[in-house]
């Protein structure tokens, strides 16, 4: 986490770092592994540059900041510059913007959050100090931090962080119990759930999902999604039918099945034949969650949305795997005891047990509620 300097805030400030927020969000789901990063340039008062980094690979925000400036025949010489994560010092796959910071003449550069890569970590700043400019931080970190939590905990813990999203009715339930289940939301609910897998790197869901349902797993309406998600079935018996869309469609390419070692071999060689297949060690007679989790941070996974079925919520939330809910609440009541819940396992046995959440924030959807919470 940042530590803020100590120092005096004006309103100019804050309204320039907003602004900077504000670019970063515009690049929503495009830039992973990379963060979110927006950047403006102030001089006199006025700003005289903008830029978000727009994608992995891309120039960073800071470059495309001073590159409007010049566009506009604005010299950024002695300007301040407004950036939501302290800036990159080392060569990755574009050059170091301290130094393209000392060569555009920047006098002051303030930041909100510090890289939380350990070994980075306010390199920045003492370089950028060391060339003459000065630098101030932690000017809306929280915010900053919120907005890259994905990145954060990939960058420090290599697994990605885990958002268990389900709509349900208004006593928990996910489907009758014959298995129907379109649509217990409203389309404004549906929608913003379509924007939680634009932001995702991965979706994941089991072998029910997919054998009850046969979902796309796609980005549905909208603009073009900039990148294609993937796909993650936990199959431990590879009983997913090579008819699947996940299997078949033109993007099966992102599809990974993981099975556990003893699933069937002919089974598991139909289904490799045209996707991936992990075979993962199981754990209390399941595939190990926590290997499939490192297992796609290792493949630069940061953000892994679950939309599974009750069984699969239940292993993360119990597991305390999961980083974040996202329920939706539709007014209507299915009742039942063999109706399918949203979070089904064995449940908590005390009270000591039960899984709390913070942070927690409603918004209305239509008729529907949404709740989004982080997980204690």
């Amino acid at each position: 986490m940042s530590v803020p300097e100590k120092r005096t805030v004006s309103a100019h400030d804050l309204e320039f770092m907003r602004v900077a927020l504000r670019l970063a969000r515009r690049a929503y789901g495009a830039t992973s592994p990379n963060p979110l990063v927006g950047a403006v340039l102030v001089k006199h008062g006025r700003i005289i540059g903008r830029g978000w980094h727009r994608q992995a690979g891309g120039p960073h925000a800071e470059i495309e900041a001073i590159h409007d400036a010049e566009s506009h025949d604005r010299s950024p010489k002695g300007a301040t510059l407004y950036v939501t994560l302290e800036p990159c010092s080392t060569h990755g796959r574009t050059p170091p913007c301290t130094d393209a910071l000392q060569r555009a003449g920047i006098k002051r550069v303030i930041a909100a959050a510090t890289d939380p890569n350990p070994r980075h970590a306010g390199r920045g700043y003492r370089l950028l100090r060391k060339a003459g400019i000065r630098v101030e931080h932690g000017l809306l970190a929280s915010e900053a931090e919120r907005l890259n939590e994905a990145f954060n905990r990939w960058m420090v813990r290599r697994t990605p962080f885990v958002t268990v999203k389900a709509g349900m009715t208004l006593d928990g339930k996910i489907a009758t119990a014959s298995g129907q289940s379109k649509w217990i939301t409203s389309k404004k609910a549906r929608d913003w759930a379509m924007r939680l897998r634009r932001g995702a790197d991965a979706i994941l869901v089991g072998i029910n999902t997919v054998l009850a349902d046969d979902p796309s797993l796609t980005i549905r309406g909208g603009a073009p999604p900039k990148k294609i998600l993937r796909r993650i079935i936990l199959d431990s018996r590879a009983r997913t039918p090579v008819t699947a869309q996940v299997v078949c469609d033109d993007f099966a390419s992102a599809t990974t099945i993981v099975v556990a070692k003893t699933a069937p071999e002919r089974r598991v060689e139909r289904l490799a034949n045209r996707v991936k297949v992990w075979v993962a060690p199981a754990r209390t007679g399941r595939v190990d969650l926590r290997w499939v989790l490192r297992k796609l941070g290792s493949e630069d996974v940061t953000s892994l949305l679950v939309e599974g079925g009750g069984e699969v919520n239940a292993a993360f939330l119990a597991e305390r795997l999961a980083h974040r809910v996202v329920f939706f609440y539709a007014p209507k009541i299915l009742g039942g005891a063999d109706a399918r819940k949203a979070v089904a396992g064995s449940g908590a046995r005390s009270w000591a047990e039960i899984l709390k959440l913070r942070d927690v924030e409603w918004r209305r959807l239509g008729p529907d509620l949404v709740l989004t919470a982080r997980v204690e």
